[in-house]
């Protein structure tokens, strides 16, 4: 006898609950998806625009510190003084554009003492009265390099460096150096980021909207009748209310970045949006509700078949669970699969983040111990050679310095702690001479080897830096190793160093070598051109690091009769700015 067919069935009250539970299970999973995912992409975007900003802030301070010695270059140069003391200026604007590309600058004035424009790179300024110029009238007040930042007829800024120029005491003229900042706004804008540059007044004098120049940022903020850049983001990210309220700005989703650039009170600000954050959180929301809706699918399909006939029920019920189980059972492999790709993937990461660290510490002691190594062998088989020949004094001189040298190893041992983390060492007043001297102490065995001619220049008086005295040792005798091997194929090696005070003290040391080749990386770690074990490429980025730490400058530059040389830049204490006065 045939059995009735079954008769449709509602869900029942088990099955209710079970699908409310599923909606409630997909909406607290696609909402703490959302969360973890938005803070993530949040922070990685903050941190992103963090980095660019410190890049652009960089950039700008480097253009404009490398531009404010252009006028005292140009202040000494003959040709300029020249033209101006004969009123002959039939080359000089000619000489002037040849140094326009060389420096990068926007343009270059030559004004005579009564301020009229007597050469320019830009000829249609010939002839032009510049004397009511901002530049010219700070000049004249002035014997330093002069910065002027004036707003022009068009809402942008100019800015100048000038620099009166004195024959005799008596005054012959200014030089104007224009500096090109408009060229970082180019730059800029071509993110999709906003910036600006405001100075200590709160005006803003660079930005990537022309109509925010020499506005307050309330001001510029308030325009929004064209679609700028910072208008598009608002407009793009109007839905967002996923991230923290402090990172909005006027009630709109776009994350605002400030820092300080250390010149003239200078601030930097950048509006970041969302969209990347929003893209990427709702491709990955997208998935997971696709996924609920497909698994909500084959419930609700499982049960209408099961409504229909309870045979054909049981069938499909049973190949549903095997499906679901083989699907589970890949999905369970996967994720282990993923998991321990992850696991090694850390692993391997945390293993190369120490072998590198081990790595430039272990380069970093080879480096910075081989000199003292080189000299402590010569002094030696100075003192074996003295012994044999019955001197014991000078032989207890050399063992003398070769103690001198084990304290100075540890010293060095005990400042490379510092690289990883920044010391607390006490600063104390340093003459620079007596630096000098210590140096050329140490260096004296290589330099005996191949006969190298030492040039000193020292002033009569002291020029006292606060610093550490290990240190700055170390950098002079990085510069003079370095000079020394940059002169070992040249006929009569020489050496020249030269220390002087003032407004700042300085080292320079000069070498007649081959000059130097790639002046943008030879700070950087590892950069060498040396033959494979003569050096690891850490010596200058170390100096230049030490240099900064107290508040100076190190810089590089070929010499124009061959060579190279390298300049020590240190604020004078206030023991040698009496000294000096």
């Amino acid at each position: 006898m045939p059995q009735p067919p079954a008769r449709p069935r509602t869900l029942t009250w088990g099955g209710r609950l079970a699908l409310v539970a599923f909606v409630v299970v997909a909406i607290s999973v696609v909402w703490v998806t959302n969360l973890l995912l938005t803070e993530r992409h949040t922070i990685l975007t903050r941190n992103r625009a963090e980095v660019r900003q410190a890049l652009y802030s960089g950039n700008l301070l480097s253009e404009l510190q490398r531009t404010s010695i252009v006028p005292i270059l140009l202040s000494r140069d003959p040709v300029l003084v020249s033209a101006l003391n004969t009123d002959d200026y039939t080359q000089t604007s000619q000489h002037l554009i040849s140094y326009i590309e060389e420096i990068g600058a926007a343009a270059i004035l030559l004004l005579d003492e009564s301020g009229r424009v007597v050469a320019a790179t830009d000829r249609g300024l010939l002839g032009t009265n510049g004397r009511q110029e901002p530049s010219f009238i700070d000049a004249l007040r002035s014997n330093e390099t002069i910065f002027n930042a004036t707003q022009r007829a068009g809402g942008g800024y100019q800015f100048t460096y000038s620099r009166k120029i004195d024959v005799g005491g008596a005054l012959v003229g200014v030089i104007v150096v224009q500096v090109d900042l408009a060229k970082f706004e180019k730059s800029w804008s071509g993110i999709s980021d906003a910036v600006i540059v405001i100075n200590s007044d709160n005006q803003i004098i660079l930005s990537t909207e022309p109509r925010w120049r020499s506005k307050t940022e309330a001001e510029a903020l308030s325009v929004t009748d064209a679609p700028t850049a910072i208008e598009r983001a608002f407009r793009l990210t109007t839905d967002w209310n996923s991230t923290p309220a402090e990172v909005y700005l006027g009630g709109e989703a776009v994350m605002r970045l400030e820092n300080r650039i250390p010149f003239r009170g200078w601030r930097m600000a950048s509006f970041t949006t969302y969209s990347s954050v929003r893209e990427k959180v709702n491709g990955v929301l997208a998935l997971e509700i696709m996924g609920f809706a497909i698994l909500l699918a084959g419930v609700f399909y499982l049960t209408s078949r099961r409504a229909m006939s309870q045979a054909g029920l049981f069938q499909q019920e049973s190949a549903g669970l095997r499906q679901l189980n083989a699907a589970l059972q890949r999905e369970i492999a996967e994720r282990k699969r993923a998991e321990r790709s992850l696991e090694v993937a850390e692993q391997t990461l945390l293993q190369s983040s120490k072998l590198a660290v081990l790595g430039e510490m272990s380069a970093a002691v080879s480096h910075e111990l081989n000199q003292p190594l080189a000299a402590m062998k010569t002094y030696l088989a100075g003192a074996k050679l003295l012994l044999q020949r019955k001197r014991p004094d000078e032989a207890l001189a050399s063992f003398g310095r070769i103690d001198d040298l084990i304290d100075r190893m540890g010293a060095i041992t005990r400042q490379l702690k510092s690289y990883a983390r920044k010391g607390s060492d006490h600063l104390e007043p340093i003459d620079l001479r007596d630096c000098v001297a210590s140096a050329l102490s140490m260096m004296e065995p290589q330099m005996r080897q191949r006969s190298v001619e030492i040039t000193r220049t020292l002033p009569p008086e002291p020029v006292i830096v606060q610093g550490d005295r290990v240190r700055l040792e170390q950098v002079l005798v990085n510069l003079l190793r370095n000079a020394f091997d940059a002169s070992k194929n040249v006929a009569e090696p020489q050496i020249g160093i030269l220390v002087a005070g003032g407004a700042q003290a300085s080292v320079l040391v000069r070498d007649n070598g081959t000059g130097i080749q790639d002046l943008d990386t030879m700070f950087e770690p590892f950069y060498t051109t040396k033959a494979p074990g003569d050096g690891v490429g850490l010596g200058l980025a170390i100096s230049s690091g030490i240099v900064n730490e107290l508040g100076g400058r190190l810089t590089a530059r070929n010499w124009s009769n061959g060579g190279a040389e390298f300049e020590m830049i240190l604020p004078m204490s206030e023991e040698g700015l009496a000294a000096a006065q």
